[in-house]
Order: structure tokens, then C-alpha cells, then sequence
């Protein structure tokens, strides 16, 4: 009973992030799979013709190509704005700050539904024609308040004493930006971005409601096969996409140890 008091918080922590990957695990499990039908919802037998053929779903590919051309055009445009307008928010004060903190905030809680319905009628009214343009353009107002508040808790907890010491060396405001500042803000851009593309790529409610009749992204074509059969592709690219993940968030992780390991 002791060493259950002393380890309950680890103990508990382990069962969650084992509860949260259960879902990646069974997603990487099923893409050896090889159904006996068209749902890829029981073991079947071991097999790696989905690895060797990832194309082998009609339009997958060039539902994913598209999904991965949105997510990273819209994670680097909102990620541009939202970085400038996190400085702007954490570092001036300026008539109207309040409000506009609380405006950042709107699309973050507004239901994807209203905001996917509301942007439809915007981009009506405006006469564009709903497609990639208006995809992308929709991902880019959801996603930008996201590495606006990822972004500014970053530039909120910087110690102003580095920027000015980097003046008293003498530094220009270009050189103490970019050989002090940026170097402390990158790891906050860098998850904003990350967080941006992923809410893009993930989408489906806003991107659905703007997408017109031809346009199809990978959620949708996922929810598409799934009315009629689950291809094990799809299993495939979700392996592919977690496994990337935990691939950056270790490189990401080594890279913040050798600093440390270095300074000390």
C-alpha cells in the first residue's frame, strides 16, 4: 500500500496514455490486416499488400495529396499571421487589446457546424465557388487563432533582461530579433504550426460544408468508404501519419536534451 500511495500519480498517468494510444494501436495492428469482406473491422490474417500497394484504393491518393497541399499552405499562412499577431497581442498595448484577445477565442469555441454553415454563406454571398480556394481559406480563419494563443503564451513568458542585454552589446532590433528573440520563440511557432496543420488535415465538419460537389480531402473520402467498405490504405496512411508524430516530437525531444546536455 505504500508503494501504490508513493507511484499512484505515475500509475495513473500510464493507464491514461495507455487508454489514448489504444486507438493508434489498433489502427497500426489492422493495417497488416487482410479482410475476408470489404470492412476492415475483424482480424482476418497477417499481410502486407496494403504497405506494398498504398495507392490501392481508388482516389485515396489524390484525396491525401490534396489533404497534405491544404494542411501545409494553411499551417504556413496562419502561421505567419497568427506569430505577428501574437507579438502584436503580447508585447503592445493598444486600444481594443481586450477585445480582440476575446475574438481570437471565437473560433476556437464556436461549433464547427455553425462556423462550417456560417463560412458557406460568407463565401455565397461573395460569389466564390466553393472548391480548394474556399477550403483553404476557411482552414486559415479556424486555424490562425490557434498559433495565435500557442504563440503568445511563448512570447508572454520571454525575459525581456536578454533583449535588453542584447542592446547594451550593441545589437541592432534586427539582430536581437533574430539572435535572441526568434531563437526563443521558434519552439512556440514550431508548435503552432504543427497544431495548425494537424486541425487541417483532421478537418472534416468546415471543410465538408465548403467543398463543393468535386473536391474531396481524405476525411471525406474516408467517410465516404466507410459507407461501402473500409480499404486497409487507409490504416496505412493513419500509421504513417502517427508514426511521423512521434517521430518529430522525439527528434524535437533529442534536440532539446543535446542543448542542455551542451549549455551544462
Amino acid at each position: 500500500m505504500r508503494w501504490l500511495r508513493k507511484n499512484l500519480i505515475v500509475i495513473i498517468g500510464l493507464l491514461v496514455m495507455a487508454y489514448i494510444l489504444i486507438p493508434n494501436i489498433v489502427v497500426v495492428v489492422f493495417s497488416f490486416n487482410k479482410p475476408a469482406g470489404h470492412y476492415n473491422y475483424e482480424w482476418s490474417q497477417f499481410s502486407l499488400d496494403a504497405w506494398l500497394d498504398p495507392c490501392g484504393a481508388p482516389g485515396m491518393c489524390d484525396a491525401l495529396g490534396l489533404s497534405l497541399w491544404i494542411g501545409i499552405a494553411s499551417a504556413t499562412i496562419s502561421t505567419i499571421m497568427g506569430t505577428m499577431a501574437a507579438f502584436a497581442l503580447g508585447r503592445y498595448r493598444f486600444i481594443g487589446r481586450s477585445f480582440t484577445n476575446l475574438l481570437v477565442f471565437f473560433p476556437m469555441a464556436t461549433p464547427e457546424v455553425v462556423m462550417g454553415a456560417s463560412l458557406l454563406t460568407l463565401f455565397i454571398s461573395m460569389g466564390l465557388e466553393s472548391g480548394q480556394t474556399t477550403i483553404l481559406i476557411a482552414h486559415i480563419l479556424f486555424t490562425v487563432s490557434f498559433v495565435i494563443t500557442t504563440v503568445k503564451a511563448r512570447v508572454a513568458s520571454l525575459d525581456p533582461a536578454l533583449e535588453q542585454a542584447a542592446a547594451d552589446l550593441y545589437a541592432t532590433p534586427a539582430q536581437t530579433f533574430w539572435k535572441v528573440t526568434f531563437p526563443l520563440v521558434a519552439p512556440g511557432i514550431g508548435a503552432g504550426a504543427l497544431l495548425a496543420f494537424a486541425l487541417s488535415f483532421d478537418d472534416y465538419i468546415v471543410t465538408n460544408f465548403n467543398a463543393g460537389a468535386t473536391t474531396l480531402t481524405f476525411p471525406m473520402f474516408v467517410w465516404g468508404a466507410s459507407q461501402r467498405g473500409t480499404p486497409v490504405q487507409i490504416n496505412v496512411i493513419g500509421t504513417v501519419m502517427f508514426l511521423g508524430a512521434v517521430a518529430i516530437v522525439g527528434i524535437a525531444q533529442a534536440i532539446g536534451a543535446r542543448r542542455r546536455k551542451v549549455d551544462a
